[in-house]
């Protein structure tokens, strides 16, 4: 028989703040959804040292070549790869430089895959598969903080010289233990008891945006406050290129739109020209 499993002390499972919600009105039932949100920002503040410590750590690896793996189950691993997948797009790196796994494996980004988050040695494996090596870095992903999925990633991980991290929300968990970086964001009792994908989503999508934009700038991404890398994949992404090259150089409209066409990028448009009129 299974030992019982125990979710006494998590505050992420800790009966919510508001009771006898199918009484509520709509209104009075987003309002307190609203009330609970509006402390996920403050949570994320206190680990921001946390979260600094992490990224500085991550960067050095990925200006040496390495990449970054999220790695969770559920909500916290659809988060991940949600984050690594827009990394692409936006900052213009390939894909593969930064990568979302989820216990269950991609069927698992749409439906429920049973037990998988259970499964304490297939985060190595699924690594493994990405031929993990020394120079990259493992960030875990567990509202819960306790998710064997990610404990055991985050051991191998440690075993084999990878750096690693995690985002929790719960304080002193098993994952945290097991990270060399630990974010801990501690929001609470969620609004419906135990619905992590509520706040302790939230907060984690936020420690996510940061890490993953503190990166790319770092990794020298970013003009000024431009997204001067960003695939040109559609007209608006092409009318923000051009947008983007008019307010840094100055030329019309049309000499923006040839200069993006001929170049490719928008950085590359910039320094074509600015190198040419010199």
């Amino acid at each position: 028989m299974k030992d019982k499993l125990n979710l006494e002390g998590l505050s992420t499972e800790a009966t919510s703040n508001h009771n006898n919600l199918e009484h509520k009105s709509v209104l009075e039932l987003i309002q307190g959804m609203n009330d609970e949100d509006k402390t996920v920002p403050l949570a994320v503040e206190k680990a921001l040292p946390q979260i600094e410590a992490f990224i500085e750590k991550a960067v050095e690896k990925m200006l040496n070549g390495g990449r970054l793996f999220y790695i969770g189950a559920g909500t916290s691993g659809r988060l991940g790869i949600l984050d690594a997948s827009e990394c692409p797009p936006t900052y213009g790196v390939p894909y593969g430089l930064v990568v979302g796994l989820i216990a269950g494996g991609d069927h698992a980004i749409k439906f429920a895959v049973e037990n998988a988050e259970d499964d304490v040695d297939q985060a190595w494996e699924d690594l493994k598969k990405q031929d993990i090596n020394q120079n990259d870095t493992v960030l875990g992903l567990a509202a819960s903080g306790r998710t064997p999925y990610v404990v055991g990633g985050l051991q191998k991980a440690n075993g084999n010289g990878v750096l690693t991290g995690c985002v929790v929300c719960n304080k002193g968990s098993e994952v945290a233990a097991n990270a060399q970086f630990p974010v801990e964001v501690v929001v609470g009792p969620e609004y419906v008891t135990g619905s992590t994908r509520m706040k302790s989503g939230t907060a984690q999508k936020l420690v996510l945006n940061m890490i993953s934009t503190a990166i790319m700038i770092k990794l020298g991404k970013v003009r000024g406050n431009k997204m001067v890398d960003m695939q040109l994949s559609n007209e608006k992404l092409i009318e923000r290129g051009i947008g983007m090259i008019i307010s840094e150089i100055g030329v019309d409209y049309d000499m923006a739109r040839e200069l993006l066409t001929t170049q490719g990028s928008v950085r590359k448009a910039v320094d074509f020209y600015q190198n040419t009129n010199r």
